[in-house]
């Protein structure tokens, strides 16, 4: 291992960088854009009409593709992915390990006579069968039962990557399981589609679909390859497990926008070329405030093609990293004592006549409308915080909540003062039937004033999990490693649920004889008041609001395990039965998969830093230490007792805090190594996870004091682990 490590540094030029890969673009991207993409463009030119018809009503209005129009559309598919040179396709789709997933099958097939032809028909196009054993699944599939299929996703647009034709597509189990990210994401949006609907149908008849859309913003690291390969525990693990920090870190605040090295730069460039290839819309480009911290984030799109975008993205990151010498990091939290890498979720909602249902109008009609959907979103967090909790938790993003940089555990809301007073004034609605003057008043002095209350509302807080950004809420806990999928499934299907009920209180205050707008006031009257306790304008990081939070009543749970308990309250398991995108065998299923992961990852961190404080750490600091005792061999021969005493005092002292430091590194990875034997043997996975967290974990910190305090004392040259921390942080 030490050899492979120190070959590849042989690599890096030290004294002169990299040279350049420069990177030569178009003088405009939007001529590149979706130029590998099966777009709404290209079907129009290669289907016919009618197909393409049958393709946008799937895409708008949920129809099914009669296999006809499947075949015509294959063959128009292979037509202009053959053009491109393209000799594959694979159903492209998002198990959950995690990653994306895809096996590819040529288009080539032989005929008679010795000849051949490429061939793809409506039926592949419409599903695969790949193997399912391997996947995870939660104990729903038995190894035995290999069987599951791919079935094209019509909603998300085909892509070429190399000479392969990508299909988006769900997975599910030869049983009808859901085994993915997808399928349960496009259940969750069809039913706030329909939520949504209805209820705009109080304000605007002619609004027939409601689409969800996101904004994610990617955070990540980038390091010279040769380092990355210099590091097990990098390659292992996806970050470092010892190493003090860097002199310089981000203490100067000088890398936050700052001026993007040049190497990066030809990163960013060649990136952003492929990405308008492949028809991801990205448009902003920045320094993060760790040293070799970088985001990129798009324009928003529709939900489901928003998730498959950012997973596409992160594996294009790789490769184009990779041609330029470097690698990326999408832990949570690569290296202590530097800021971790979120990935931010901007959700709204869209209608098919061109609102944002989360931005304010410019007459009451359309405030009421805003107010609407912006008070029943803060009563479906209020509701649903745990579940929402649950969704972004990992063993990597638990090293992140929280550390002054990213939201505490604790979910909570940030408004603004200003809307939080206009809630206010909301709250003092009559019950019942609403007075002419107060609903004058209610509508004139409070309502319709709202949009020049939010231009002053352009501030937004950092510290809080759930944030009005104007006219979308801020996801700001999910982690920069995770498939948006996860929290957006959460996200519309608690969405749905609560619009459901809201539209159910209204028309039940109608039939007693209210007026619309006043049943809507009665309604959004008695939400601010359940869920005040859940807005909070303040810091999300002092202990006061963690003291505060707990007299609201609001939960804070601090590690997966404890978030991932929560998945399984009935209420939840209810929820997602009720809205249609869970059955309960299926939330078991997932909820074990996470907790698995959760356990497999401490366990192999645990094994890397186990490995490399026996094999590394200490026979590095033995090496040293006899260095030492040489030296003061060497001394005693030379001096009489007192000199010797005196010149040797320094050298005695480390070789004393050496032997302390190994004693404790010895013992430490003695008790983790049987505190994971322990772990392992248990075979619930609740108590399992919960047992790494409580008894594998806090040893980490026990192995890599020692190994920090042994660093300070070792001679650099003999150290081969923490040797290149600091030419990590490089420009």
């Amino acid at each position: 291992m030490s050899t492979l490590r120190f070959k590849a540094l042989e690599t890096l030029p030290f004294k002169d960088f990299r040279k350049d890969n420069s990177v030569e673009i178009p003088a405009k991207l939007s001529e590149l854009f979706c130029e590998n993409v099966f777009s709404e463009n290209t079907m129009r030119e290669y289907l016919t009409k009618e197909a393409f018809q049958s393709i946008m009503d799937a895409i708008k209005k949920g129809t099914k593709i009669q296999r006809l129009i499947a075949d015509q559309v294959a063959v128009a598919m292979k037509d202009w992915a053959m053009s491109k040179g393209v000799t594959h396709y694979t159903h492209w789709f998002q198990p959950l390990t995690g990653s994306t997933a895809e096996k590819h099958d040529s288009f080539f097939t032989p005929i008679e006579g010795g000849r051949a032809i490429e061939r793809f028909s409506g039926g592949m196009l419409i599903q695969q069968e790949p193997d399912a054993s391997s996947f995870p699944n939660g104990g729903i599939r038995n190894t035995f039962e290999a069987r599951g299929y791919t079935a094209w996703d019509p909603t998300s647009p085909a892509f070429i990557m190399g000479t392969t034709l990508c299909i988006p597509s769900i997975f599910i189990s030869y049983t009808g399981e859901t085994l993915d990210y997808k399928a349960p994401l496009l259940r969750a949006l069809h039913a706030v589609d329909e939520a949504a609907t209805d209820v705009m149908q109080y304000f605007d008849k002619n609004v027939t679909k409601v689409t969800p859309t996101l904004g994610w913003e990617q955070e990540y690291f980038l390091v010279d390859s040769a380092l990355y390969q210099s590091r097990p525990d990098l390659v292992l693990t996806g970050k470092t497990l010892l190493g003090h920090s860097p002199a310089k870190g981000q203490q100067l605040d000088d890398h936050y926008f700052g001026s993007i090295p040049t190497r990066v730069m030809n990163f960013m460039k060649e990136l952003e070329v492929e990405c308008m290839k492949l028809g991801i819309p990205v448009t902003t480009r920045h320094n993060e405030v760790a040293p070799n911290q970088f985001e990129l984030a798009p324009m928003f799109e529709e939900v489901n093609v928003a998730v498959d975008h950012n997973s596409l993205l992160m594996d294009v990151m790789a490769r184009i990293a990779h041609r330029h010498h470097f690698h990326i990091l999408f832990h949570e939290k690569p290296f202590a004592g530097v800021n971790g890498s979120g990935k931010h979720n901007n959700w709204s909602l869209a209608t098919d006549t061109g609102e944002n249902l989360l931005s304010p109008g410019k007459n009451p009609k359309k405030n009421l409308q805003f107010l609407t959907f912006f008070v029943n979103t803060i009563k479906a967090v209020h509701e649903y915080a745990d579940l929402l909790r649950a969704s972004i938790a990992s063993a990597s993003n638990d090293h992140r909540l929280g550390a002054n940089e990213a939201p505490p555990a604790i979910i909570s809301v940030f408004i603004g003062s200003q809307l939080f007073r206009v809630l206010e004034e909301l709250e003092k609605v009559t019950e019942g039937k609403l007075s002419p003057d107060e609903k004058t008043d209610l509508k004139l002095n409070v309502v319709g004033k709202i949009p020049e209350i939010l231009l002053d509302n352009t501030d937004r807080n950092r510290t809080s999990p759930f944030a009005f950004t104007g006219n979308k809420f801020e996801i700001r806990a999910v982690g920069s490693s995770a498939n948006c999928a996860e929290s957006m499934t959460v996200m519309n299907t608690i969405a749905a649920k609560q619009l459901i009920d809201f539209k159910k209180e209204v028309d039940a205050l109608i039939e007693t004889g209210l007026k619309k707008d006043e049943a809507i006031f009665n309604v959004l009257r008695e939400y601010i008041k359940q869920c005040k306790n859940i807005m909070f304008e303040g810091d999300g990081y002092s202990e006061d609001w963690a003291k505060e939070a707990e007299k609201r009543g609001l939960n804070n749970w601090k590690t997966t395990p404890e978030a991932l308990k929560q998945e399984m309250n009935q209420k939840f398991l209810d929820l997602y039965e009720e809205i249609g995108i869970f059955n309960h065998r299926e939330v078991e299923a997932r909820n074990e998969i996470k907790l698995e992961k959760y356990s497999t990852v401490i366990d192999i961190e645990a094994r890397v830093l186990s490995d490399i404080a026996r094999n590394h750490i200490i026979p590095s600091a033995l090496n040293y230490q006899n260095r030492l005792i040489e030296n003061v061999k060497g001394l005693k021969d030379i001096f009489d007792d007192k000199e010797f005493k005196t010149l040797a005092k320094e050298q005695m002292s480390l070789i004393k805090h050496i032997s302390e430091n190994v004693s404790v590194i010895k013992l430490g990875v003695e008790e983790l190594i049987s505190a994971r034997e322990n772990a392992k043997s248990i075979t619930e996975s609740q108590i399992q996870a919960e047992d790494y967290c409580n008894n594998v974990k806090p040893l980490f910190d026990v192995i890599r004091d020692a190994s920090d305090n042994l660093e300070m004392m070792v001679d650099d040259e003999l150290w081969p682990m923490t040797k290149y921390r600091e030419m990590l942080f490089t420009r």
